[in-house]
């Protein structure tokens, strides 16, 4: 997700600073030097916000999984507690 997310933000932010530079009819050396400075910087941008949302994400799930695991356990505590509480009569026969 960190890889993903920085390459998406460092390409939209060259594409916005190329589509700047035809708009304003810039030179193209001068709008790729720019281009490829906002690739990089923007590249940082993308993988720490990746970073973050990753972690954020994961933390989430574990969590979520984690209660899941628990109600499971209290379910079946809570079975094996009332079929103990009662227990089947064997010596009933039936009619």
């Amino acid at each position: 997700m960190i890889r993903t997310l920085a390459v998406s933000i460092g390409s939209l932010a060259m594409g916005l600073v190329v589509l700047r530079g035809v708009i304003r009819g810039e030179l193209a050396a001068n709008v790729a030097e720019e281009a490829i400075i906002a690739l990089i910087v923007f590249l940082g941008v993308g993988a720490l916000a990746g970073a973050i949302a990753d972690y954020l994400i994961r933390d989430t799930v574990e969590s979520l999984y984690r209660k899941r695991v628990q109600w499971y356990r209290e379910g079946v505590a809570e079975l094996m507690d009332s079929s103990e509480a009662k227990p089947e009569d064997t010596n009933t026969k039936p009619l």
